[in-house]
């Protein structure tokens, strides 16, 4: 019995070490918004090399809060950070260049 408890405590242990989220990542991106989707917070922004994540490209990013998408407008030029995780990501920090 005292064997059985042993084992079962161990591989509780180890699921819930296996549970545990990996740390998000930050990186500085630089870009421009050429698309935005109210219904569902997302930008499409032409972004250059961001980090060691993505080479430079345009797509679709989750911005939050709600109240950083709301000072966006297509056009807009914009410094942000981006925040990944495993395996969600999303834009947040926007400042928008002068223009």
């Amino acid at each position: 019995m005292r064997l059985l408890m042993v084992v079962l405590v161990s591989w509780l242990m180890m699921l819930a070490g296996c549970a545990r989220k990996a740390p998000e990542k930050r990186y500085p991106m630089q870009g421009q918004i050429t698309a935005l989707d109210a219904s569902a917070h997302t930008a499409t922004i032409a972004a250059g090399k961001i980090g060691d994540w993505m080479e430079a490209m345009t797509m679709e990013y989750p911005v939050k809060p709600d109240a950083e998408f709301q000072k966006l407008h297509v056009g807009d030029r914009i410094q942000a950070t981006v925040i990944v995780g495993d395996p969600a990501y999303y834009v947040t920090e926007i400042k928008i260049a002068p223009k």
